[in-house]
């Protein structure tokens, strides 16, 4: 049997396979933390990754967002100053680095990438964004994402990319033959989409396409979401075997802390597995101080603490 997540130490979850993954979280009793941050923004601390950051702060998983595969930027990695990124931006061609295993290295947690399943023939509520090549879920940028080392890849929905339900079940099908890391899939938000953020029809789908893990609106984020519809999903992903994830994807993330606690508490009453918390903060990163709060309140201050101090050279 595998070692739970929130115990074990990079020379032991480096070893892992996706599966072991899935089952040392699966381990953890609902005391996993996944921290999303923005690439491409100046990191919240300046000359070290927003990544960093959140595993310093007690982050179990990282999650890059905005992340392009086809031209791979990590602001605050080692010599990723002003002239290469303005260089890598111009002309993406030149770009042949593999910041992902760098990324790795440096804070010993497994990481992963947003990729968006955008419908063109979505009936939009709110203006459509366009998204680069390298950030929607194509059958190419998902091998890209396995050429990197990702570690699982989240097919989702940044605001306004017109994201549906019937195209994240499609990309999953893709990278279930393309990607051996594990597979996150839901919505946070409507990504601009006119139609309900989540719906059973929906996890099913993604379920019988074979999905890892569901992502979920954590409660208290999208409004109408309840936690009896949290609950019901839940209760579908387990009688599939899917791990859960609740998403604070609403910008709450940077919200008081008695908000960050409450909404935490809440999602575990309803039996998620893993509790995201999302990336609008200063330097595109949730506040460092909401992300311990979250781990405080989800799995006290002695699994806060092992998390914080353990080294990645354990």
């Amino acid at each position: 049997m595998v070692k739970r997540l929130i115990s074990a130490s990079y020379s032991e979850v480096a070893q892992m396979s996706a599966q072991e993954l899935k089952q040392s979280i699966k381990a953890s009793e609902g005391r996993t933390i996944l921290s999303e941050n923005v690439v491409m923004a100046s990191p919240q601390a300046g000359d070290i990754t927003n990544a960093e950051v959140a595993t310093a702060f007690g982050a179990d998983l990282i999650l890059l967002n905005v992340f392009d595969c086809f031209n791979p930027i990590i602001q605050g990695l080692p010599g990723m100053d002003m002239e290469k990124l303005m260089t890598y931006w111009q002309h993406p061609e030149k770009n042949t680095e593999n910041p992902v295993a760098e990324l790795k290295k440096l804070v010993g947690r497994p990481v992963g990438v947003n990729l968006e399943p955008v419908d063109e023939q979505s009936e939009m509520f709110s203006e459509k964004l366009d998204i680069s090549k390298g950030r929607i879920s194509s059958k190419e940028a998902i091998q890209r994402a396995e050429e990197l080392g990702f570690d699982f890849i989240c097919l989702t929905g940044n605001p306004g990319t017109g994201v549906t339900n019937k195209e994240i079940a499609k990309a999953v099908t893709v990278a279930k033959e393309n990607f051996s890391g594990l597979i996150i899939a839901g919505k946070m938000h409507s990504a601009g989409s006119d139609e309900p953020v989540v719906s059973n029809e929906a996890v099913e789908d993604y379920a019988k396409a074979g999905a890892d893990i569901l992502l979920l609106p954590a409660v208290g984020t999208v409004q109408g979401f309840t936690e009896d519809n949290l609950k019901d999903a839940v209760a579908i992903a387990k009688k599939y075997d899917l791990l859960t994830m609740s998403a604070i994807g609403t910008s709450q993330e940077s919200a008081n802390k008695e908000t960050i606690r409450q909404i935490a508490l809440i999602n575990k009453i309803c039996g998620v597995d893993i509790q995201h918390i999302g990336d609008a903060g200063y330097g595109g990163l949730a506040p460092a101080e909401n992300i311990y709060e979250m781990s405080v309140a989800i799995r006290g201050m002695r699994h806060t603490i092992n998390r914080m101090a353990r080294s990645v050279n354990r």
